[in-house]
């Protein structure tokens, strides 16, 4: 955000009919944009946010590279959906609802595969030390993959 409260005008991506064509992207809503980073937020999957939103995967990753506010966003929203996926496997490996199926195996790759981008996401807006933030992932990772290992050896004896 610019100074003053005011957001700095946004530069057109352009695409031309022949991408619109090959990509199969029809008419775009004006805030597709929006749409793109609420299903990123929630799903943490660019594919899906993308056609959620109406857009070409094309159309997103040139508006990224293109748009520094906009990847700036697409960052935060691929921590939150990062922190929702983190909440959503410790509470299934708690747990706490057995009616819910999850494929813990590509929850941690895909929590793996986003820790980069997460850990400098985060270290930049809490002002942390990213090595401390890297810990902390790493950590958390370590547990989920020992209670997923747990839970699929069955219970303790005694227990």
């Amino acid at each position: 955000m610019a100074q003053g409260g005011t957001n700095p005008p946004r530069k057109r991506v352009k695409i031309t009919p022949a991408q619109k064509a090959q990509y199969g992207e029809g008419p775009l809503d004006k805030h597709w944009r929006t749409y793109f980073l609420q299903e990123l937020a929630a799903t943490s999957n660019v594919t899906r946010s993308a056609e959620k939103a109406g857009a070409s995967l094309s159309r997103v990753y040139k508006t990224r590279r293109e748009h520094p506010g906009f990847a700036a966003e697409w960052r935060h929203a691929l921590c939150e959906g990062y922190e929702h996926l983190e909440m959503e496997v410790l509470a299934h490996l708690r747990g706490n609802d057995p009616e819910r199926k999850m494929d813990v195996a590509n929850a941690i790759r895909l929590l793996s595969a986003h820790r980069k981008t997460v850990t400098e996401t985060r270290a930049f807006e809490e002002e942390d030390d990213e090595q401390a933030v890297l810990d902390s992932i790493d950590a958390m990772i370590d547990r989920m993959r020992k209670r997923g290992g747990a839970k699929r050896a069955g219970p303790e004896p005694g227990r």
